[in-house]
């Protein structure tokens, strides 16, 4: 079984950049296997090497709430012969034996991987921001956004469906 390349990050590529690439899998082809960690918003994946770990790439982080917050870390893989490898800063699931653990929710980051026989967890589901000078807030908002301040700017944080009226 020969392992597969990491996936590509940034693809098509945009500015600013939609990711960085997963870690490549690696194997002897007999006796152990592992998957790359996944690629973060911040950073590429480790690649998967005999007896190591695959942590995944760390995510980016925004202070657009007021406070530093690290989003869209990648997943952690597993080596079988190995470690399992954490996710990266930014709610990245941990791999693990036999199955990895799910991205934190509110932050995008991915599912960790898992060992030969079991499942990977999945990504963890996003989160809207807007952030609108005080002065131009209207008020006029459908869903349950968590509203809050930071200096002169009014902050809408969606975690599920909703709408902001300008």
């Amino acid at each position: 079984m020969t392992p597969a390349p990491g996936g590509a990050g940034n693809t098509p590529s945009t500015s600013p950049s939609q990711g960085n690439n997963g870690g490549n899998g690696a194997s002897d082809e007999v006796t152990w296997t592992g998957g790359g960690g996944g690629g973060g918003a911040g950073a590429a994946g480790t690649n998967a090497t005999f007896g190591g770990t695959t942590n995944g790439g760390i995510g980016a982080a925004s202070s657009i709430t007021g406070s530093s917050v690290y989003y869209a870390g990648g997943g952690g893989g597993t080596v079988d012969n190995g470690g399992v490898g954490t996710g990266g800063s930014g709610g990245g699931g941990n791999g693990g034996r036999p199955s990895g653990t799910n991205g934190t929710a509110n932050l995008g980051g991915g599912g960790g991987g898992c060992g030969t026989a079991g499942q990977g967890g999945s990504g963890g589901k996003g989160v809207v921001i807007l952030s609108v000078p005080t002065a131009n807030y209207s008020a006029t908002s459908t869903g349950s956004p968590t509203i809050t301040t930071s200096g002169s700017n009014t902050i809408l944080k969606f975690t599920g469906s909703g709408t902001y009226t300008a």
